[in-house]
């Protein structure tokens, strides 16, 4: 307030002291004293100060555009005012709108990225909320030099863009989503996480593909450190790790069902077919899942089959999982079968 009458009376100054008092009204006062009422103003890169005013005008937010125009100028905040999309009501004072404008404090939207989803799946999900454009939002994920400019060593971001709950303005371009994605997964892999994974000899790359898998083969918490020590003790006895969703990853034209021909084309993800982990992740694993990775279970179990209802069953012999296979799978299939 004490800026806001220095304002005014320099004004009066240039004006004359008869003009000052319709000045200070007209400054010092909202367009209402009524209802409140908000609007929503996209302010257009490149605007004249002159247009900014009409617009603010034009949506009922000003009351007098030469007045408004005259501040800023006074404030030497002619230039200032940022582009982007701001919420505003009718009982703003002008100062308030103009710092507003200027702070450039747009509005911003909320959007959730679940667990599991992949990047091509995350980057339609901006798209469809209006915050990004797909095909760029691929093309930066699995550029070289922009993966390397976040300090990331990878051949693709696949697996790095943390899935959480983020705020993001309108007009926010693809490569600021993605670092803070990468920022936000590089503060949730903290010093513990690497110090576990050098425990356990695992590569980062490794211990994110092994939560991306364990990520798409289960979605309860309880569950997830005892798919991890089934993959940890495949791993450990030479054994491939035969995990569905990594061959769902590797084929251009799945069907939404696995078929027998399905696990026997040859694809690097193919882990029916080749030994250890395949090439990326295949998925952006959430907390629970990285956690589950470096620490398994302390289990002997090799086998897991659904049980239809979301869950698994847990074999530690061949056999065992053969008799659950056909009580879950093959059994069920025929009481479902027309």
């Amino acid at each position: 307030m004490k800026k806001f009458v220095i304002y005014i009376t320099m004004l009066g100054f240039t004006l004359g002291i008869p003009s000052l008092l319709g000045l200070f009204l007209s400054l010092s006062l909202p367009l209402s004293k009524g209802k409140e009422v908000f609007e929503i103003i996209t302010i257009p890169p490149g605007v004249t100060l002159t247009q900014v005013t009409h617009i603010l005008k034009e949506k009922k937010i000003i009351r007098n555009q030469r007045l408004f125009s005259l501040l800023a100028r006074l404030r030497g905040r002619a230039n200032s005012i940022k582009s982007g999309e701001y919420q505003l009501s009718n009982r703003m004072l002008p100062d308030e709108i103009l710092d507003k404008l200027v702070r450039g404090e747009q509005i911003k939207y909320s959007i959730t990225i679940p667990e599991g989803l992949t990047l091509v799946q995350t980057a339609s999900l901006f798209e469809k909320m209006g915050l990004a454009n797909k095909e760029r939002f691929i093309q930066l994920a699995t550029d070289p030099e922009f993966i390397a400019s976040l300090g990331m060593d990878e051949e693709t971001l696949e697996g790095y863009l943390f899935p959480d709950t983020y705020k993001f303005i309108r007009n926010i371009k693809e490569k600021n989503i993605i670092r803070m994605m990468v920022k936000r997964f590089n503060e949730i892999y903290n010093q513990e996480f690497r110090k576990r994974q050098q425990e356990l000899g695992f590569t980062r790359r490794e211990i994110i593909t092994l939560a991306s898998m364990i990520e798409k083969e289960t979605a309860y918490s309880k569950e997830k450190p005892l798919i991890s020590a089934v993959f940890h003790n495949r791993l450990k006895r030479n054994m491939r790790l035969q995990c569905d969703p990594t061959v769902i990853y590797g084929l251009n034209n799945f069907s939404g069902r696995l078929t027998k021909k399905d696990l026997m084309t040859y694809t690097p993800y193919n882990t029916y077919l080749i030994k250890g982990f395949p090439p990326t992740p295949i998925a952006n694993p959430g907390l629970d899942s990285i956690r589950a990775a470096l620490y398994p279970a302390k289990v002997d179990y090799l086998y897991f089959v659904s049980k239809n209802n979301g869950t698994h069953y847990f074999s530690s012999t061949l056999t065992e999982h053969n008799q659950a296979v056909y009580k879950y799978q093959k059994v069920s299939q025929k009481v479902k079968a027309p």
